[in-house]
């Protein structure tokens, strides 16, 4: 049986890690500590203060407010 492709933002956490060297876990501390702010403000965060890619923030900040309404 194939393995089932992971969908979404998750599927962006094997490269963010390789990447950027941190786990997702760390990357998700980071968005816990700016809580209050807007998506588009915790992108520009994670771009700005940790040199991500946009499509990267994009995907974890996607991920993390998705967490929090569940």
């Amino acid at each position: 049986m194939p393995e089932e492709k992971v969908k979404g933002p998750a599927s962006y956490f094997p490269s963010i890690e390789k990447t950027y060297g941190q786990p997702i876990s760390h990357w998700l501390a980071v968005l816990d500590g700016l809580k209050g702010k807007k998506h588009m403000e915790m992108v520009g965060v994670l771009k700005a203060e940790h040199g991500m890619g946009h499509g990267h923030a994009n995907a974890l900040v996607a991920y993390h407010l998705a967490q929090g309404k569940a």
